[in-house]
């Protein structure tokens, strides 16, 4: 099991998503727990529900996913690079990413098998990663972070845009 980072191995903007991991949770049994949630949420959608927006300016349901493969993939991408001892990265602004793909294009359950099959790829790296490699930091967006907070940001990114999702654009 992968301890829970403390909070000096990770910067403080990220503890929004740490924190909203269990102390005592399995991060890796709650990320394959997630991933078949998160697909029978979004592929059961119809292509017109997944244009829905709770308000103007704010994402798609289409987007709200996108955005969670696109953090997924930076997230597991800086977790790689920092296990095998590279120590730094550039940043990752997530509304140029957004605005310069079309997410809203896409066929939902298309973009759902996305986010399954890169679920899929992102445990089998985390389980790979030995307790060495889990305790390796480097520098991303000019902040130091660990592997294993990588792991749990990757969680806890997903819990907080579930519960947004739940709160925000299924009422």
């Amino acid at each position: 099991m992968i301890k829970k980072p403390g909070y000096d191995e990770y910067r403080p903007y990220f503890a929004t998503y740490i924190d909203l991991v269990p102390d005592n949770a399995d991060v890796l049994q709650l990320l394959k727990d997630n991933q078949q949630k998160t697909f029978d949420l979004f592929s059961s959608l119809t292509n017109e529900q997944a244009m829905y927006t709770y308000a103007e300016g704010k994402w798609t349901l289409k987007e709200v996913l996108g955005h969670m493969i696109d953090t997924e993939r930076v997230f597991s991408y800086r977790a790689f690079v920092f296990s095998r001892e590279d120590i730094s990265l550039p940043g990752f602004d997530q509304d140029t990413y957004i605005n310069s793909t079309d997410y809203n294009s896409r066929d939902i359950f298309d973009l759902a098998g996305e986010y399954k099959a890169l679920r899929d790829a992102t445990l089998y790296l985390y389980r790979s990663f030995s307790h060495e490699q889990l305790t390796r930091s480097g520098v991303a967006s000019g902040n130091l972070v660990n592997v294993a907070a990588l792991v749990y940001m990757t969680a806890g990114h997903e819990l907080y845009h579930l519960k947004l999702v739940e709160e925000r654009y299924q009422q």
